[in-house]
């Protein structure tokens, strides 16, 4: 591996035990073996209990294997939606999910605010059957807080609460009572190439698209719902999955687990302290996300007039920055804070920051 490091949103860097975990996978022909044999079934098994033990899940949640968290938002909309849900959007990620529902013709509405603005209100239409809430917007860096994500289930306890934390789990904390559904994908703060997406779903989800199916809506083939469902429950997929990452994510999370989800939760909140602090005091930086409650933990977005002169003197010390994304692709650096990034590089990184104009 080269001496870069990537600070870079996802593609971002590697976890630092993806190598060995890469070369244990090849001696043992993981890449090789069916999905339909008892060594897939045992990867299976460890990577779900794996996860379910890192992220705290309750008893009648599921993790289903898709190729991508893009993949999902359809799924959902397919599976958990007759004809409207409601979309909190402050990014260009919470958008393209809300774009997805009306390209499936359900009628969605949206609470929509712009320039990483908090959101006035939570009000949500009473005929919506489900609410979509991003807990942490890689294009901009808004963090939607989970108490405001809790607050959506207690006012809408019968409505489906579907939490897109693609850019924001593990690092930062979920209580799975009040969701229903949630999913992201391993090339964020799991430090690992794209082409992995994890759905987590509750029996109540799989009873709502059951239902769906039995109306006669069309919910998915291979993957819908309770295909997914049905397969995972044998510790298998419908198709023939990438296994080669779901035995790595399942050994990478076990490295977190044994580093401890809470001094991985506590190091992410110090680095981004120091990065917003020096965002604060900086001449030619400032945070994109003015109200310090809703900003980013995980991806710390910073305006600036000319990105590329620091984006191309970082790049010369070995560290790649992120562009902004969409309309900020060139007044804005994207910063990922992800549990890879040592807080030494993020000290040096921060250091050099404050010194560049």
């Amino acid at each position: 591996m080269s001496n870069r490091i990537f600070f870079t949103p996802g593609p971002t860097q590697l976890f630092y035990t993806y190598q060995d975990h890469l070369k244990e996978a090849l001696k043992n022909d993981v890449p090789s073996i069916s999905h339909r044999s008892k060594a897939f079934q045992q990867i299976f098994a460890q990577t779900r209990e794996a996860l379910k033990t890192l992220l705290g899940l309750k008893e009648d949640q599921e993790i289903l294997f898709t190729s991508s968290a893009n993949e999902i938002w359809e799924r959902i909309i397919q599976n958990l939606v007759v004809s409207r849900s409601h979309h909190f959007v402050n990014g260009a990620f919470a958008e393209k999910f809300y774009e997805f529902a009306q390209a499936y013709q359900k009628k969605p509405t949206i609470t929509r605010t712009n320039n990483g603005l908090s959101f006035q209100y939570l009000e949500v239409p009473s005929d919506s059957e489900l609410i979509a809430a991003t807990l942490n917007e890689t294009s901009n860096g808004f963090s939607f807080t989970p108490e405001k994500v809790y607050e959506l289930k207690r006012q809408n306890p019968d409505k489906i609460l579907a939490v897109d934390g693609v850019s924001a789990l593990p690092s930062i904390p979920l209580d799975f009572e009040f969701i229903d559904t949630a999913f992201f994908s391993v090339q964020k703060c799991f430090g690992m190439p794209a082409g992995l997406g994890i759905w987590i779903v509750n029996k109540k989800c799989l009873d709502i698209s059951d239902r769906l199916k039995e109306s006669g809506m069309v919910t998915g083939s291979y993957h819908s719902l309770d295909s997914l469902w049905k397969y995972a429950k044998r510790d298998q997929t419908p198709e023939t999955p990438n296994a080669l990452s779901i035995f790595i994510l399942g050994k990478i999370v076990q490295d977190m687990i044994t580093r401890g989800i809470q001094n991985i939760r506590n190091e992410t909140t110090y680095k981004s302290v120091i990065l917003y602090d020096m965002l604060e005091k900086h001449d030619s930086l400032s945070p994109f996300i003015k109200e310090k409650a809703y900003r980013s933990k995980t991806v710390i977005v910073a305006q600036t007039k000319d990105n590329m002169s620091i984006i191309n003197e970082c790049e010369k010390r070995g560290w790649i920055l992120g562009k902004g994304y969409g309309d900020h692709k060139v007044d804005q650096i994207r910063i990922a804070n992800f549990p890879m990034h040592s807080k030494e590089q993020m000290e040096q990184l921060v250091d050099f920051l404050t010194n560049i104009n």
